[in-house]
């Protein structure tokens, strides 16, 4: 759980080189784990889709990539980065705290979130909050940071996440306090089972987990009921 004012601030400073620096830290691992994030997404076949924390529009662009027909929403509380989202080409924005979205209940057959239920203020209100506007029957997709479970590759995982991220990042953004930060939520934030539970306990159910790169980040899909 995050401080919003801090959050807000630290993306607002790296928007203009958001999307660069995330290629760079992850080798561009970052393009081909949204690839396979919205395949999951279009087998579902949805009409209306509502990316929450949508940031540069990255996901919603894959979206409607692999999915021109059907409707997206993006939404951020970050103005500068849903600037950079709509200079990308990304036109259905809107600007919305993802813990109080301005949308109906039951008015979205899926609610995508990228690495952005890790920067909310109180991730089960988030949660339940992307309950009330997905209709029953609907989906959560989330695609987030995780940890690696075989102790050795954690261990290098760990080293590259504190010492070697934030120093790149601060060459290419002249901010690297926003990525210290990420480092430090990344160890703070549930993964696993644990965060299969607390999904659970938002409302959802048949919730699960799906690895990426030997636990460096996870897909989780819940069911709305």
């Amino acid at each position: 759980m995050q401080d919003p004012a801090f959050v807000k601030r630290a993306f607002s400073d790296i928007a203009d080189s958001y999307v660069l620096t995330n290629h760079v830290l992850s080798f561009g691992t970052d393009i081909l784990w949204r690839r396979k994030f919205v395949r999951g997404v279009k087998a579902d076949e949805p009409i209306h889709v509502l990316d929450v924390a949508t940031g540069s529009g990255d996901v919603a662009k894959e979206i409607l990539r692999q999915c021109p027909d059907i409707d997206v929403v993006a939404t951020d509380f970050c103005q500068p980065m849903l600037a950079t989202a709509r200079n990308s080409g990304l036109t259905n924005l809107v600007v919305a705290d993802g813990m109080q979205l301005p949308f109906d209940n039951a008015a979205f057959d899926i609610v995508t979130v990228a690495f952005g239920l890790r920067n909310m203020a109180c991730w089960k209100d988030a949660l339940s909050e992307w309950r009330r506007v997905l209709k029953p029957g609907g989906k959560l997709h989330v695609l987030d940071f995780s940890q690696p479970t075989w102790q050795p590759f954690k261990q290098i995982y760990l080293f590259y996440l504190h010492k070697v991220l934030p120093k790149i990042a601060g060459l290419l953004t002249g901010h690297g306090s926003a990525y210290d930060y990420l480092s430090n939520s990344i160890n703070q934030f549930p993964h696993g089972r644990a965060m299969c539970a607390l999904i659970s306990e938002a409302g959802f159910t048949d919730v699960n987990a799906n690895p990426l790169s030997g636990g460096i980040a996870a897909i989780y899909v819940g069911l709305a009921d």
